[in-house]
């Protein structure tokens, strides 16, 4: 079963509704530069309501450890997200105390074997490359590497997906979960319910399909 993750929640409205769509796990970023960018005290309120069946994943880049693990239990993250240039050392010290989602983004040329360094993490998440930001970019990437990395772990599948291209991007990758941000945003930061709705029925349809 495809595991679904919804990015960038700003508000308990959206964190909600991504919840009525049949999201299984909820993002929060705390990247003071992004644009979906949430105090710990907001996300704290938010995750506090949170189904038990829910996850709860904090988004970081190049932050410290010391920094991560406070936000982690102030807020009462089950996950963190590494979206910038933290070393395999820290990945593994953080893993053994939080589990871990280590984000790389896929630029040609992209060798599979840099999985290897991260086994300390729960999971790791291959996203579009961009050169203005790290992650909700809107970019996509050849499918086809993250169903070629699955050996190396869990995978979950980010950049550019829609409602419209989960599916395929589905059933080439077979990943253990998608990430999806700014697919179904009506604008940084708000999340649209209808696409969030649409989304989820895509990768439920590709479940389906993949079970024939």
């Amino acid at each position: 079963m495809v595991k679904v993750k919804i990015c960038g929640i700003t508000n308990w409205t959206d964190a909600r509704r991504a919840i009525e769509s049949g999201a299984d796990l909820l993002g929060f970023n705390f990247v003071a530069t992004s644009p979906r960018y949430v105090t710990p005290a907001k996300a704290r309120r938010m995750v506090a309501r949170l189904p038990e069946n829910i996850s709860s994943v904090g988004v970081f880049q190049n932050a410290s450890e010391v920094a991560m693990l406070e936000i982690a239990r102030s807020v009462g993250l089950d996950q963190l997200q590494l979206h910038g240039d933290e070393a395999p050392s820290m990945v593994a010290r953080l893993g053994r105390q939080v589990r871990v989602i280590k984000a790389l983004s896929v630029k040609k040329p992209f060798s599979i074997s840099r999985l290897r360094a991260y086994r300390g993490a729960d999971a790791i998440l291959l996203d579009g490359f961009s050169r203005k930001a790290r992650g909700g970019t809107g970019k996509t990437f050849d499918w086809r590497v993250a169903r070629r990395a699955k050996g190396q772990g869990r995978i979950f599948l980010a950049g550019g997906l829609t409602p419209e291209n989960v599916g395929e991007a589905i059933r080439t990758a077979r990943p253990y979960g998608v990430d999806v941000c700014s697919g179904v945003e009506s604008r940084p930061g708000k999340k649209d319910p209808r696409r969030m709705r649409s989304l989820v029925l895509a990768v439920k349809g590709s479940r389906k399909k993949a079970g024939r």
